[in-house]
Parts: C-alpha cells; structure tokens; sequence
C-alpha cells in the first residue's frame, strides 16, 4: 500500500457497497482475504479505500462507485483530515473554473511534478480573488526545493509545456525575488476596476480594496509538500466539476463534511438566511439614488458556514470574519466558487479569521447591511479587557450578556441610517442584566424590531429564537418613538391548516412560506395584526424590566380560533367520534396455534419479490414533499417544500432522493418503536426522509398492507432490531413475514387496512380533543366563555 493512502472506515465501506454495517463486520470474519485494516482503533479500525473497492469489485459487490461518492471517501480518509482536503480541493476547483486551462496543462504533468507546481498556480487564483497574504513571512509559497519536492521550474519541465510558463498569457510567474504573496493584484483582478473600488465605506476600511491592513486572508496557499497527498483527490474533483460545476461541486463536499459532523457546526438553515437578507434590504419606498452609486457592502461578523452571505440578492462587496480558521477558508472558498462568473463585477469576498469582539479584522468598516448569527451564552467574550472599548455606546454589556456585546458591535460596523438583522436567543430580550443596554437601544431608536420565530428555526432548535432588526441612529434624525413586536410561534405547521390539527412544531413541521410571509408582512406594513404583530410605543417599553420579549405584549391567538371557533371544533369532533366508534374492531377470535412457514425480508429482496432502499433527504433538501420519521410515526402528511432549495448545500443531489410510489411501505428505522405506513395517492410522489427505509413490494408477490401489518408487529420488531448506545436500530432485513398464498395475505390486508383507519380516527380524535378542552379553558379564564 502507498504511503498517505486514502482510507475509510467501516461505515464508508457500508455506503459504497450499498449495505448496513453489520454486513462489513460479517464480511471481515468471513473472508479471509478481506483486506486488512491499515489504521484506526481497535473498536473502529479503517482501511485502505483502494484496496477496499478492489475487493468490493473482485467480489461482485461494487457495481459501480459514483464519482462524488469516490471523490468523498477520498476527502473523508485524507492523512491530513477532511478539512484540510477540504481546503486544497477548493483551491484546486477555483484553479480549475477561473483559469481552466493552466488547469489541464498542470494536470498532464506527473502527480510530483503537478504538486510542485500547483502553489504557485493557486497562489495567482487566491491574490485574484481574496488579495495578497499579509506581509508577515510566514504564509508564502515556497520554492519545490524548499518544501521537500525536487523537481524542474515550470518553464523546465521536460514534455510538459503548462499556462505557467513564463509569457503564458494571462499568468504571471514570479521569479524567486519577486515572492507571489507580496505581488499586488491591483493590475489584473477585475474587483480593482469594480464600482465597490470607489465605495466611501469600503475605502475606509484601510486599503484600496477595503481589506484591513493587519489582518491575513483566510485562504493560505498551500505548500507542495502539503498537496502532494491530494494530487489524486484534485485530479477526481475537478472530473466532478466537469460534470456539475465546480461551486456545485464543492458545495456537494463541504454539505457532506457538515452532515458528517453536526455537533461541531452551528449552521444557520437557508430558509432563515433568506429570510434575514430580505428584512435587511431597503423598502421599496427608500431612495437609493445615494446607495445606487456603489455596491452595497454586507458584511456577518460571525460568519460561520456563510450561509447569511450567500443569502444577499444582487451585486455586493461580502466582508466576514469567523473565529475557526480552517472554517474561514472553507466559507471564503465557498463564497468564492459560487459566484455566478469565474470574476464578478464586485470584488471577491473578504473572509479574514480571528475573534470579532477581541480582535476585528474590519475596525473602520461602515458597511450598508449587516447579517449575524452570532454565538449564544458566551462567558468568556472580554468583559473585562474590552471595558473601556468604544463601541459601547449603549451601555457596558454584562459578563452574562454576550448577545449585546455582538448587538453593539454591529451597530458600530454599520454606516448611518443602515441595517442590521440579528439571530439572538429569547432570553436576550427579557434577562434583567441587560436592561439597561436595551433601555440604551430603545431611546436611541437603534431598535426597529423584535420577532421571535416558531421552535426548529434554527440550533438549538428547542426554543423559539428571536430576530433583531436594528438601524444605525442618523445624525439629526429624530428617534423613532415605536418599535415592532411580532410573535409567529403560533403559525400552524404545514399540514395544520385545518383548525382541527395542533402545531406539532419542530424544525421538519415548520412551513417557511407561512412563516416567512407573515415576519415579511409584519416588518413592511408595521401595522397591528391580533395575535401577530403590535406597533408598541417605546415610553411603554421603558419600564423596570425593559422586556422586549414579544409574547409578553400581544396576546396568543386562542386554540380553535376563540369562543367562536370552539363550536365547530365541537361538532368536528362529535363527527369523528362517531367515525371511530364505526371503526371500532370487531371482538378478538381466538385462533389455534398455527406455524406458518416463514420468510425474511432479506430473502425477499434476494428473490426479487420486493426491493429495499434507505432514505437520505433532509427536510427542505428537495424540490418536493420529504416524508420524515416524525410523519411516519404520527401519520401527518409530509411537509411542502418552503421554497426551490440548493440540492448541494445539503450533500446531497437529485440522483440520492428516492420518490414514494403507491403501495410501498415506510418503516422508521430508530427509535424502537413498531410503526409501518403504506404510501397512499396523498403520500405518493414524496421524497423518502432520513432514518427511513423504504421497502417497495412487487404486487404480484405481496400485498403491501399485509406486509406493514407484519411488520408492525411487536415481536417480530424486537427480534429484528438492535441496540447500539440509548438508541435501538431496525435491520428491516431480518423483520419475518408467513409465507402464504396472495389471496390470504389480502385478506390479512384488509383486516390491516382497518385498524389503519381506526387509528387515524383515533389520532384526529385526540387531537380536536386536545383543541376542544384548551380553547375552554383559555375561554373561561380569559372570559370570552361563560361557564
């Protein structure tokens, strides 16, 4: 085996051959030539990924890998991490789509010889793109010679003539005085002839391009030394890129790394990004005559993913600064590679890397928006060093109130009379620490609104977060004597329309179009809506608590719609109730005791009566419906889409999303509860949600309903599941079903079929139950009911 080979672990081994995990494990006691681990522990060793696909093929169990499955797996068992295989991947695909062809040239050269030539090849891209490294020595290109790789100069490489070489057109090679990193790109970078060049906020920020002067881009280039495990890797991603783009591409990988590690990640979710764009633009009624003469500056000073810069619509100048290094270069590569052409009209993204409230890579920056999520309940934030900082306009934020340290910093990167949207917990606008800042807020009519949003807007998704629309205070303009209070935590899901259906709320039942529609008609009207949204003067605010909380000054909309709605909930669910009562099964038969033959799924899937497949949508990955584990196990109807989503930003694309049909059944497989659902015509057309799996009988062989019948049952549910950390796991191929003839299974799928309906019936009971008894409660003590 090669040094610095790529490996992969038992799970990856899973995904490429299509099975569960169990089935390596079987695999590695099994086959004695099964390829030895090469890494790893003990409990999770790893193995060689090419000599574990050539086993696979030897075998007969590796059809064929997808190209964006291989390229993963490679970035995934990278020696020097996904991260960093991340990074070089990125500036191997900007390489690729903005200078495509010194791209080919390079790639003919041997995988040495490539190494030593990419740095520099990359380094020209990056100054393009995110300027020159800081004059500090330590982040420039060294020669091949000094980063371990003896090799030729571009121009002597024998047999390979590349677009690096000197005189190439449109690359400019540095000799070894002149170092790449102090060359200025003022000369060739389009963004140095964009209308942004000339933005007064932008030249404040201290250089000709608006990059602060002591701060380093995010982006380093990396050594040949450090490439020259990735050679192969870049070669594979930029074939990927030939076939889907390279910003989808890299979108496709870095939505696969999130995935992978959810705990070590806070994203903001693209619908809220969105959403938090739109109330930062300007009413239509603004002039922009003043705004129209530069690009605007947007600037996230907790840039995380870039997931609030990608939301801005239209030509911009991003500026943003993420605490993580190697997730700042992640984000800037991301921004970079989604611009809608190889070199914009603004210039490229400024990404710089370092804490924001200690240390601000952009001090003289008046930016025109400002978008943050900024990092929740941080006690070490600077209280005390940074006590006599400037920015405190409004008041010194306690140790407890990070939140307001990050509120006032915005409001001192923005320019007068711009606009800032905030992600802030709940308890930021009621906690009695920070009323004095919020009283500060208020009386200068920095302060436009508060809108606090439905539970699963965003992590932690448990709570109803709030968003902050704030406004830089102009000089001799009045305050603003209102601020706007919305409160959509009582929207309904998207299949709670009726008024008969509570919310179930959660970050799978949130319809975004509702939500958004209502948070945008609050902000632009400013008007009163009962239960929603009220324009609350600010002397009535300034009270001993200055709590901002909206739910604390405009009443929830009752339950069923008030005392008048109450009455047609009742009578709903007299109908229901009598419904169910017709569905009640009939008294039990005892039966003999009969041993029926019996079967597995797994031979039933070998035998071809069924096929058997894993779902991997995410709510809101797709174009269409996603059925969840949450539907399946409370019968809901899947969610809408809330709008078209980015397939890449989620890790997956179109060719993964498996679409219901008719008669197949859904089966959750954690949790350890027995459920089965049969797609109907309403479900049909849905994607097949994650932890789900999804097993498509052939009609000519079995019924679907004596199939989810079978399943559901407990023993057989017990039998077939397993145990792993708090959590039980189903191996659908292991559930049993009898073998017996068609006509007998739909007569047992019939009988199915029933106690289906009767526990729908009984669902919807519970439900308009539930709705009935809190609108008379809510009623009676709120006197709209007599008693």
């Amino acid at each position: 085996m090669t040094e610095n080979a790529t490996e992969v672990t038992a799970a990856g081994i899973a995904r490429l051959a299509g099975v569960g995990r169990a089935a390596v494990s079987n695999w590695r006691r099994r086959h004695a030539d099964f390829p030895l681990p090469v890494g790893g522990t003990g409990t999770s060793p790893s193995f060689a990924l090419a000599e574990v696909e050539q086993w696979l093929r030897d075998q007969g169990k590796l059809v064929e890998v997808p190209l964006r499955e291989r390229v993963w797996q490679a970035i995934a068992g990278h020696p020097a991490g996904a991260v960093q295989a991340l990074i070089h991947t990125g500036c191997a695909l900007l390489l690729v789509r903005d200078r495509p062809t010194a791209w080919l040239e390079l790639a003919a050269a041997p995988d040495e010889r490539m190494a030593a030539l990419l740095p520099h090849a990359m380094e020209h891209v990056l100054t393009d793109r995110f300027g020159p490294e800081a004059d500090t020595g330590v982040h420039t290109v060294p020669s091949p010679e000094a980063s371990g790789v003896h090799t030729a100069l571009p121009s002597e490489v024998p047999g390979v003539h590349t677009a690096l070489s000197p005189g190439a057109p449109g690359v400019h090679t540095p000799s070894r005085a002149e170092s790449p990193a102090a060359e200025s790109p003022a000369a060739e970078s389009p963004a140095a002839e964009s209308p942004a060049a000339e933005s007064p906020a932008v030249r404040a920020a201290g250089t000709p391009d608006g990059r602060s002067p002591h701060a380093d881009r995010a982006v380093h280039t990396p050594t040949a030394r450090d490439l020259m495990p990735s050679v192969p890797l870049l070669r594979a991603a930029a074939e990927l890129a030939a076939g889907i783009g390279a910003g989808q591409a890299f979108a496709f990988l870095l939505g696969r790394q999130l995935d992978a590690n959810p705990r070590q990640y806070t994203l903001t979710p693209a619908h809220l990004a969105e959403l938090m764009a739109d109330l930062a633009e300007p009413p239509p009624t603004a002039d922009r005559t003043a705004r129209g003469q530069h690009v605007r500056t947007v600037l996230d000073p907790a840039a995380g993913t870039g997931a609030l810069l990608r939301a801005v619509h239209g030509p911009a100048a991003l500026y943003g600064q993420e605490a993580d290094p190697a997730l700042a270069a992640l984000t800037a590569l991301r921004l970079a590679l989604d611009a809608d052409t190889p070199r914009g009209a603004a210039p490229g993204p400024d990404l710089r890397t370092g804490d924001t409230l200690r240390a601000d890579a952009f001090p003289e920056l008046a930016a025109d928006t400002v978008l943050c999520h900024p990092p929740f309940n941080e006690r070490n934030w600077g209280h005390e060093e940074l006590a006599y900082d400037p920015r405190w306009e409004y008041g010194l934020p306690a140790r407890t109130e990070s939140e307001l340290a990050w509120v006032q910093h915005v409001l001192a990167r923005l320019r007068d009379g711009g606009t800032a949207v905030l992600l802030m917990p709940p308890a930021a606008a009621s906690r009695r620490s920070g009323r004095r800042v919020r009283a500060g807020l208020l009386r200068r009519g920095a302060l436009q609104a508060v809108i606090a949003l439905p539970a699963g807007a965003a992590p932690p998704y448990g709570i109803p977060l709030h968003l902050w629309v704030l406004r830089r205070p102009e000089p001799g303009v009045r305050p603003a004597a209102d601020v706007l209070l919305a409160d959509t935590t009582g929207l309904p899901g998207p299949t709670t329309a009726a008024p008969e259906a509570a919310p179930t709320g959660g970050r799978e039942r949130l319809d975004w179009p509702a939500v958004r529609a209502a948070v945008l008609d609050a902000w632009r009207e400013r008007a009163d809506v009962e239960g929603v949204s009220r324009v609350v003067p600010v002397v009535e605010l300034l009270d001993d608590d200055v709590d901002l909380a909206p739910a604390r000054h405009l009443p929830r909309p009752a339950p069923g719609g008030g005392a008048s709605g109450l009455g047609e909930i009742r009578e709903k669910l007299a109908e229901t109730l009598r419904l169910t009562a017709e569905l009640v099964p009939p008294a039990a038969v005892p039966a003999g005791s009969a041993h029926l033959p019996l079967t597995t799924v797994g031979e039933l899937a070998r035998a071809g009566a069924l096929r058997l497949r894993t779902g991997t949508a995410a709510p809101g990955s797709a174009p269409v419906p996603v059925l969840t584990e949450h539907d399946v196990l409370t019968g809901a109807a899947p969610a809408a889409p809330a709008a078209p989503p980015a397939a890449e930003a989620t890790g997956t694309d179109a060719e993964e999303t498996i679409l219901l049909e008719p008669g197949d059944v859904v089966v959750p497989v954690v949790g350890g509860g027995s459920a089965a659902r049969v797609v109907d015509g309403t479900t049909a057309g849905a994607a097949l949600g994650r932890n789900l799996q999804l097993l498509r009988p052939d009609p000519a062989a079995l019924d679907p309903w004596f199939l989810a019948g079978f399943l559901r049952g407990t023993a057989n549910h017990r039998q077939a599941s397993s145990h792993a950390s708090t959590a039980a796991r189903l191996d659908a191929r292991r559930l049993h079903l009898p073998r017996m003839p068609l006509a007998d299974q739909r007569r047992y799928g019939e009988r199915f079929r029933e106690l289906a309906a009767f526990e729908d019936a009984l669902r919807t009971a519970g439900r308009l139950g539930g709705l009935l008894v809190q609108g008379m409660y809510d009623g009676l003590a709120d006197g709209t009911v007599t008693p």
